[in-house]
């Protein structure tokens, strides 16, 4: 790797080496579930968790991440259980990875909330890639908030201008969507949802 790249390398063994990749991921997932168990103590203190958030982190100590609809991708909801996989520590990154793994029910809870009636609803999602303005949904939690809506009987489609194909119905105008749904509900943060104008509740998951 020296011959060709301008970074400085660090020699360590192929263990020390392999843990310290997973402990990157790691770190995310821990810090991403803090903020998602976060945002369920401040609703239940009836406060803004972005706020609290956004004026926590001006402490210089201090970096809370934002609250999401869980986690995905092929590596942060992977590599913790690779690294506590052969250990008997390790039980604060197993709470992490429930707390993450529970967090796209709470999200699809929160937007049968807005129905007026369950029976006959239907629920649009934005966005169904794991990360924003990417086409990889490989893990992403809107597998988990489809399977949700689907098991309680809601008919569900979904906008995502990055994924052509997916587990539901497509609908690829936003307009069209806005009309069609009940509820929206953002999922995944692409760019073309900033400034989003829409007619039907949205619930947002990013903000």
């Amino acid at each position: 790797y020296q011959s060709f790249v301008n970074g400085e390398v660090f020699l360590t063994d192929l263990t020390t080496a392999e843990c310290i990749k997973l402990v990157e991921n790691t770190s995310r997932d821990v810090g991403i579930a803090f903020a998602n168990e976060l945002a369920e103590v401040c609703g239940e203190l009836n406060v803004d968790v972005h706020e609290v958030i956004r004026l926590a982190n001006r402490h210089p100590r201090v970096n809370v991440l934002s609250p999401g609809p869980g986690v995905g991708g092929h590596c942060i909801p992977i590599d913790p259980w690779f690294l506590v996989e052969n250990t008997k520590a390790g039980e604060f990154v197993r709470l992490a990875r429930k707390i993450n793994d529970e967090r796209p029910n709470i999200v699809a809870e929160q937007a049968i909330e807005l129905l007026k009636s369950v029976k006959g609803s239907k629920i649009g999602i934005l966005g169904v890639a794991y990360k924003a303005n990417v086409d990889d949904c490989r893990e992403t939690p809107a597998d988990a908030i489809l399977a949700y809506f689907t098991k309680a009987g809601i008919e569900v489609s979904y906008h995502d201008p990055y994924v052509p194909t997916w587990d539901c119905n497509n609908i690829s105008s936003l307009d069209e969507m806005d009309s069609w749904a009940d509820v929206l509900i953002l999922v995944t943060d692409h760019s073309c949802y900033k400034g989003l104008k829409h007619n039907s509740p949205l619930l947002n998951t990013r903000s």
